[in-house]
């Protein structure tokens, strides 16, 4: 780390006499802090990501814990990353516990990152993907009082990391492992007989490494772009991360490790399926990790810059009450329940949406870029994103508001899952414009130029601007 020397030189001339005050070294330094809660469901309940499941809960494989790094730099400036073992944090939940977060603890919303792991072997959350499952009184009493308990939890996370803040040293760096395979390019059941994969990937492994001024780690934050989708039962875990982080802690005992979901909306881990191949997956993430934390790093200055804006992105093909009627009589399963409550709304007279505030932040901490958004990120953001600002850049997606896939512009004109019908699973009632991915780029360009973080000119000759 660049260490910042101030010396002062005072002359006075009295009578012709001079003096000088003896000279003063002052070095300015991070202060970081760490804590954890754990956020298992006391209660079996249904769980979020897979539209194919026929009932709650049953048991624990391993513990759900969300995570807290606060960081405040030489100006006093702070700022908290927190991490979940979760699907995705509906707008609501999102909101209301940044809104206490704010009166707490005097932090904005350009302040405090909300990243879920997304997991698929976590719970539902209150108001996030009601119609995929057959949810009666009882579930949802339950998932009300569990999301109202998580809500109070993390609000009281982030003070205890704030509380926990002491003098520290940060480093980052990117490190490399190859699990993620482009699922709208590879066929799974195939896999075994390729000699070689298809489409865009996104291999890099951002590592934040966080030691105290005695020389001994606190904590390591880390992501990868991939869908934690190894498991498909029904026992409570966090699935390749959740190992991925034990895995860490047991390396370096006293350390809290935080891993943090990039832009994999469209990477599976393959194969999967089984225990051991989410544990195999966990330790070679978290091998990677380990690799980067031993060999030379990049000191980051005690400075931190946060920004933070919403870009209305557009949706068409909003249906009507004659679409969404025959809709519903036609089908079945979660399709039927979308169409019957968005007729619902229609008929009480409410108008469905046609537009989405989506959030975009971005952190620059010392010379480290970090990019965060909102969604289900496809890969081709993080591609385009390092073009534009360096390969160093570290994307995260999956930040404090998933509400939908975010399809690319390649990917809306292919079509598909991501692009299409996923908009019915998470209940919105059309898909994005076509202009999406030129506004979410845009607005992230917008933001580095209010931070003050370089882009090199050559990298804007054919973005968006």
């Amino acid at each position: 780390m660049r260490r910042l020397f101030l010396k002062l030189f005072s002359l006075l001339v009295f009578g012709g006499g001079i003096f000088f005050a003896t000279s003063q070294t002052v070095e300015q330094v991070w202060k970081a802090g760490v804590s954890e809660v754990i956020i298992t469901p006391r209660q079996n309940m249904w769980m979020a990501g897979y539209g194919g499941r026929n009932k709650p809960s049953e048991g624990i494989l391993h513990n759900l814990r969300a995570k807290a790094l606060a960081l405040e730099d030489a100006s006093g400036g702070k700022a908290v990353l927190v991490t979940t073992d979760i699907l995705g944090f509906p707008k609501g939940m999102s909101d209301r516990i940044r809104d206490r977060i704010k009166e707490q603890y005097g932090l904005s919303r350009a302040q405090v990152i909300l990243n879920s792991s997304h997991t698929h072997t976590g719970p539902v959350l209150l108001d996030a993907l009601y119609d995929i499952y057959p949810l009666d009184n009882n579930e949802l009493r339950k998932i009300e009082n569990y999301s109202k308990e998580l809500e109070d939890k993390i609000v009281v996370l982030v003070g205890e990391a704030i509380n926990n803040l002491k003098p520290a040293r940060i480093w980052s760096n990117n490190g490399v492992v190859r699990f993620q395979v482009n699922r709208r390019n590879n066929i799974e059941n195939l896999i075994d007989r390729q000699t070689s994969l298809n489409g865009p990937n996104d291999y890099a492994v951002p590592v934040i490494k966080v030691e105290g001024t005695d020389g001994k780690l606190m904590a390591v934050a880390f992501g990868y772009a991939c869908h934690p989708t190894v498991l498909s039962f029904y026992e409570w875990s966090g699935d390749y991360p959740g190992f991925a982080q034990l895995e860490l802690e047991q390396l370096h005992p006293g350390t809290v490790a935080l891993f943090f979901q990039g832009a994999g909306a469209d990477m599976n881990p393959i194969p999967r399926r089984t225990v051991d191949l989410a544990r195999q997956y966990g330790r070679e993430l978290a091998a990677a990790v380990d690799r980067v934390l031993n060999e030379e790093m990049v000191e980051l200055e005690p400075e931190i810059i946060c920004n933070y804006g919403e870009v209305d992105l557009s949706l068409t093909g909003i249906p009507n009450a004659e679409d969404l009627t025959r809709m519903a009589e036609n089908s079945s399963g979660y399709n039927q329940r979308w169409a019957k409550r968005n007729l619902e709304k229609l008929q009480r007279g409410e108008k469905l949406i046609t537009s989405y505030p989506y959030p975009v932040q971005l952190w620059q901490l010392g010379d480290q870029p970090v990019v965060c958004l909102g969604g289900e990120l496809v890969i081709d953001y993080a591609i385009r994103l390092k073009q534009l600002f360096g390969p160093e850049l570290f994307v995260m997606g999956y930040s404090n508001d998933v509400m939908s896939y975010i399809p690319s512009a390649r990917i809306l004109r292919e079509g598909g899952y991501e692009g299409a019908t996923s908009q019915i699973v998470y209940g919105m009632p059309g898909t994005w414009e076509a202009d999406i991915e030129t506004r979410i780029v845009k607005k992230v360009l917008d933001l580095a130029e209010q931070s003050g973080v370089p882009i090199p000119e050559s990298k804007l000759v054919d973005s968006v601007r």
